[in-house]
């Protein structure tokens, strides 16, 4: 399906104050991580890091890399070098993971070597020796670490705050949390308007990392409120970077992050709509059209969308129809009946018999 509606004219994609309110006509191809089964297989060159950790490069990065004491926020995965085992990934749990630099945990240490040798956006993939990861002991909450085990890495630096204005969430008020994502959010909608999609998303990302579960959990009243103003459309607005960059059930999972707190959010039911539409799960797509205009009756975009799923559907059934028409051919005439002359004869014959019979028992009495 064609993009049909501009964001800053129709009301059911068009964003409040603080969320996107443009789009470009062109934009950057991404693309998400590998499904992460095993680690990727990497060409680029190694890097050494530090005499236990090494560094190749899936994808590069932009600006400058975090000193010490930043607070960077990232996605990986990790495995167990000999047996090759995930035992965990951060992407899987749609959750990204803070890490201070200089006051890591021990055993990720080896994962902060290479996250400060990174830019915002870079992906990399870590080889850590076991000295600077779980130890001689192996990992108690990862039954699956043994003793002395290398791992490796697949990490992604999302973004990072830098020390003069970083500190871990967890010493931070609700209102500086708040206030720090905010700051991220407005930092994408600017980096979206450049048509810098990936870098804006990051910022997104980031802004929705000092909203986790763990902190919107604690919230009630006014301060979940002005969280989720600030929550909510870092999720749209990824969601509207995620259709650009045609990664679609991503757009959907945003959206349904949205809808989780407000089912009746018109915007997620729009864009998931059309993300629904894009990946041919018309149904779906209707349901939420159709959901969001009994929301925003008045709204134009709506209506054109479920008019090109019409469309679509009409065009499913005629190419179905030909398909049909071809596969079996066109319906044979039926043959008329012919006329079977021996049995017609036989008939008379058995009719002619019955009648003499009859005149012979009349003459007889």
């Amino acid at each position: 399906m064609e993009e049909v509606v501009e964001l800053q004219t129709q009301s059911a994609d068009q964003d409040g104050e603080n969320e996107i309110t443009t789009e470009g006509s062109s934009f950057v191809h991404g693309e998400p991580p590998q499904d992460g089964s095993a680690p990727p297989k990497v060409e680029s060159e190694v890097e050494v890091l530090h005499e236990k950790v090494k560094k190749q490069i899936i994808k590069e990065g932009h600006g400058q890399k975090p000193s010490k004491y930043s607070t960077c926020f990232v996605h990986y995965r990790a495995w167990t070098e000999s047996t090759q085992h995930k035992f965990e990934d951060t992407w899987h749990e749609q959750q990204p993971v803070e890490l201070v630099l200089g006051k890591e945990k021990k055993e990720l240490t080896g994962l902060a070597i290479g996250v400060s040798s990174m830019k915002s956006g870079e992906r990399a993939l870590l080889q850590v020796d076991w000295e600077l990861g779980y130890g001689k002991e192996g990992s108690f909450s990862f039954p699956n670490v043994p003793p002395m085990a290398d791992i490796i890495y697949e990490v992604e630096l999302i973004g990072f705050d830098e020390t003069k204005e970083g500190k871990a969430r967890s010493d931070m008020t609700v209102e500086e949390r708040i206030g720090a994502a905010d700051r991220r959010k407005m930092d994408g909608n600017v980096l979206f308007k450049e048509e810098k999609l990936e870098e804006a998303m990051q910022q997104y990302e980031m802004a929705i990392a000092y909203m986790g579960d763990d902190f919107m959990f604690q919230l009630y009243g006014k301060y979940q409120d002005m969280a989720l103003a600030v929550k909510s459309p870092c999720h749209l607005n990824m969601a509207a970077c995620l259709i650009k960059l045609k990664r679609h059930e991503e757009a959907i999972a945003q959206c349904t992050m949205v809808l989780a707190e407000d089912a009746n959010n018109v915007k997620a039911l729009f864009r998931r709509g059309k993300a629904r539409a894009e990946l041919g799960q018309t149904d779906a797509a209707r349901e939420d059209f159709l959901k969001a205009r009994k929301y925003a009756p008045q709204d134009k975009a709506i209506p054109r969308e479920l008019h090109l799923l019409a469309e679509h559907d009409k065009a499913v059934y005629q190419r179905q129809k030909e398909l049909y028409k071809g596969l079996f051919g066109p319906r044979p005439e039926p043959k008329p009946k012919q006329t079977n002359w021996l049995i017609l004869f036989w008939h008379w014959l058995r009719s002619l018999y019955g009648r003499l019979s009859k005149r012979e028992v009349q003459k007889a009495d």
